[in-house]
Parts: structure tokens; C-alpha cells; sequence
């Protein structure tokens, strides 16, 4: 039997305790809904917050990855670009070196093609130290190959140094078309850099796409890893609305019930009127 008292309230006792735990339950909703995150700290979830935290950190990671990634694909790419300018000069030299084989040439159109000869030449020099990207050269020759780191495990990439055409750049710019047994000689110069040419326009081509696809899977790797992160910390925000309004009825209703708790011993009152 409920006993009449004016000391100790029961109904208003578990009337307060429900309307504290209904707000603590929003206060919870409520952050979710304003952070997207059902797990902002330790507190939420000590399990899911560490897994969570250490998923972030790969994630950094990844990001320092993809950024090494880009700075050697750069160094390759700029490579790339001084490789195939010396390769479409080579052809110019080409021409110009088959042109100083004609017996019919007059002694002064030999030297105007020597000349020009010469001139091409010393453009392939200037290709060369012009391919620079970040302080590397893949071209020169005291170039070294690049490594970069292509994974979080640490896993290393190789950009292969193309130092080896250098000297057959050298070798060709030692020779001259002054004379159509010079220029024949030249031939075979030039027969020499653009097989080596050709061999750093393959090594740099493959290199390349090596990083571009490690990038590629990187990426992938990145996305896979934010869906991971998601489903361990993100708030499904539906839910939440739902849960939301459902607590805010429940407020208001435990704030009435409360009230009318309170208003009981008000009736006792009644007794002592006369």
C-alpha cells in the first residue's frame, strides 16, 4: 500500500530519475547528430575508439605514401619529357648528319651543316641538365635510381637512374660532319644514342606506370580504409533523427509526469481543511 507522505515523494523520486535518464540519453543523440560520430572518445567506446584511432593513423600514413608517390612520379615524369626531346633532337641530328654525307655538298654547305651539327648537339647537354624535378636528375651522368616508399608496411618502389646514356651523348658530341668520312663516322655515334635513348624512354615509361598504379591501389586502399573507419565510428543519422524525437516526446512527458508527482502532496492539504 503507497504510503501518504509529505517527507518522502516515491512518484516524484522515479519520476525525476526517468526525466534524468531520458536527458542523459538525449545529450548523447544530440552529440551524435551534431558530430556525425556515434564515437567521439574513449568514453563512447573504449574498443571502438582505439581500432578507430589507430585506423587514423594509417590513414596519415597513407597520405605521406601517396605524397612520395607523386614527388617520384614527378622526378620520372620531367625525366620522361627531357628523354623524348632528346629523342625527337636525335632525329633532327639524323638528318642533318645524312645531309653532310652527300659528296656533292660544296665545302661551305658542309661547314653551315657542321654547324648546325654542333648546335644540335650541345641542346641535347641542355636537355639533359634542365631535367631536373626536386633537386634529381634521372639523366646526368652521376644520376642515382630513386627509391620511394610505395606502402605503409614500408614495401619500397625503384625509379631507375638512365645514366648510361650520357656517355654516348658525350661520345656523340664529340664527333662532326665536317667532311662526308667525319659524318660517317657521326653515324654511328648517333646509332649509339638512340638505343640508349630508346632504353631510357622504356625504363622511365615502365617506372612510371609502376607508381601510377601503386597510387592508384593507394587510393583504393584509402577508400577502403575511410568505409572501415565509417562503420566503426559514423552515426547513422536517420537512426539518430528517429531516436531524437522519440527522446524529445519522452522529455516532455517526463516533465509532466514529474510535475504532476510533485503536485501530490498538495492533495494531502485537503485533509486538514475544516
Amino acid at each position: 500500500m503507497a504510503q501518504n507522505s509529505i517527507n518522502t515523494n516515491v512518484s516524484a523520486y522515479v519520476a525525476l530519475q526517468n526525466l534524468n535518464s531520458v536527458n542523459d540519453r538525449l545529450d548523447t543523440i544530440q552529440n551524435r547528430v551534431s558530430t556525425g560520430l556515434k564515437v567521439n572518445s574513449a568514453v563512447d567506446d573504449a574498443s571502438s575508439f582505439a581500432i578507430a584511432q589507430g585506423t587514423r593513423g594509417n590513414l596519415k600514413a597513407y597520405e605521406a605514401v601517396s605524397q612520395g608517390l607523386s614527388n617520384a612520379r614527378g622526378v620520372a615524369t620531367v625525366a620522361m619529357s627531357g628523354a623524348t626531346s632528346i629523342s625527337d633532337m636525335l632525329g633532327d641530328i639524323q638528318k642533318k648528319i645524312t645531309e653532310g654525307q652527300n659528296a656533292g655538298n660544296s665545302t661551305e654547305q658542309q661547314s653551315i651543316l657542321n654547324a648546325d651539327f654542333v648546335n644540335l648537339v650541345t641542346q641535347i647537354n641542355t636537355f639533359i641538365v634542365n631535367s631536373s624535378y626536386n633537386g634529381r636528375n634521372l639523366l646526368s651522368n652521376a644520376s642515382a635510381s630513386l627509391n620511394v616508399i610505395g606502402n605503409v608496411d614500408g614495401t619500397t618502389l625503384t625509379v631507375r637512374s638512365n645514366s648510361a646514356f650520357a656517355p654516348t651523348a658525350v661520345n656523340l658530341g664529340a664527333q662532326n660532319i665536317s667532311s662526308t668520312v667525319a659524318a660517317t663516322k657521326a653515324i654511328s655515334a648517333l646509332f649509339l644514342a638512340v638505343t640508349s635513348i630508346n632504353s631510357v624512354l622504356g625504363n622511365l615509361g615502365a617506372d612510371t606506370r609502376t607508381l601510377n598504379n601503386q597510387d592508384i591501389f593507394i587510393s583504393k586502399l584509402v577508400d577502403a580504409t575511410l568505409e572501415g573507419l565509417g562503420s566503426i565510428v559514423d552515426a547513422d543519422m536517420a537512426q539518430e533523427s528517429a531516436r531524437l524525437q522519440a527522446l524529445q516526446v519522452q522529455q516532455q512527458l517526463s516533465v509532466q509526469t514529474l510535475g504532476i508527482a510533485n503536485q501530490r502532496p498538495q492533495v494531502l492539504l485537503s485533509l486538514f481543511r475544516g
